[in-house]
């Protein structure tokens, strides 16, 4: 695949999609140690029909931006909570974790060495970073791998969804992750476990489906690839509880800003059954789509329609303008999330 040239971009346009771009970082993992990463072009990965990741799917990633400022600047936000989150996915999965220090450092060679294709400030797109790690052991028993290699490439896109624009969603019927499985780390057999509903969502005229608690099936859980808020009639803002969802970076960050807002924030369990009619909003929150409003959820048969499904509520306004303006530089940061690579 020939890389692509800056010039080949319309970055004003972008989807959300992959493009080779002209480096990534690499570093393996074995006898016991890491071996010292390093920039390389070559976008392919070898591995033997046997290894650890293709029949047991020992993985881990993540997902960041890098995003240029009014004033040229490069930030990144929050890199260190990836790094965080990463190492503790790795935990999960017998994998060794990749040093959080390191982890950021190789973020920050990807994006000033591709530097040439981070959008430009006003056209809505980013450079996403996606670090990953994989098990390369040729196994045919199940056990841990022994060696990994850890890759970070990047690739210009746009908006995930575009604006703010409430958009209808479905409850599924299945499962994301078991109760006491893998929900809280971000591998990839989560993920495949979600296409099928998330599929089946799109094709009946929903955005995306949101899950239940694997356990009761009572409480909201996520959807497949971000957290659920809501805004209650009086003002609160509310978020799942529960150990089998996706400990997300922005999620958390909300979680303050709500804060900071005298929104009086908390995690609790909602009820899917009891709890809906006490939201006057609500949103889908993660690296990708920033929020995405929720303009109705059906369940059941029964469509329940939060605030209006043409117009986004001003709570979950503010809170976009917010995040979103402290990671182009826009609005202060008060709480040391940005790093300024450039």
């Amino acid at each position: 695949m020939a890389k692509i040239r800056p010039e080949d971009l319309d970055f004003n346009n972008l989807g959300f999609e992959y493009h080779d771009l002209p480096y990534r970082f690499v570093e393996r993992f074995e006898n016991g140690q890491w071996q010292g990463g390093k920039l390389v072009e070559d976008s392919t990965i070898t591995l033997s029909e046997a290894a650890e990741v293709l029949h047991y799917g020992q993985e881990v990633f993540e997902g960041l931006k890098a995003y240029r400022t009014k004033d040229g600047h490069i930030n990144l936000f929050r890199p260190d909570q990836n790094a965080h989150r990463m190492a503790n996915s790795a935990k999960r999965m017998m994998m060794e974790p990749y040093p959080e220090d390191k982890f950021v450092d190789a973020i920050k060679q990807v994006v000033l060495a591709n530097e040439e294709f981070i959008p430009p400030y006003g056209s809505g797109g980013s450079l996403y970073l996606r670090p990953f790690m994989i098990g390369t052991d040729p196994l045919v028993g199940v056990a841990p791998s022994k060696s990994y290699t850890f890759h970070v490439y990047a690739t210009p896109v746009g908006f995930y969804v575009k604006g703010l624009n409430p958009m209808p969603y479905t409850v599924s019927k299945y499962d994301r992750a078991a109760a006491y499985g893998t929900g809280q780390a971000k591998t990839s057999g989560n993920y495949a476990g979600s296409l099928l509903p998330e599929l089946t969502a799109k094709r009946e005229g929903f955005a995306d489906c949101l899950y239940l608690d694997p356990k009761e099936h009572k409480y909201i859980d996520e959807f497949s690839g971000a957290n659920f808020f809501g805004i209650t009639k009086e003002g609160q803002f509310v978020t799942p509880k529960s150990n089998s969802i996706l400990p997300s970076v922005t999620k958390r960050s909300l979680l303050q800003i709500a804060d900071d807002l005298d929104l009086n924030p908390i995690e609790t369990k909602i009820n899917i059954n009891t709890d809906l009619d006490k939201l006057a909003e609500a949103g889908a929150m993660g690296k990708a789509a920033v929020i995405s409003p929720v303009g109705s959820l059906t369940y059941q048969g029964q469509k329940h329609v939060f605030y209006s499904e043409k117009e986004t509520g001003p709570v979950t306004t503010k809170l976009y303008k917010t995040l979103y303006g402290i990671q182009l530089g826009n609005v202060e940061d008060r709480h040391g999330w940005i790093q300024q690579i450039k």
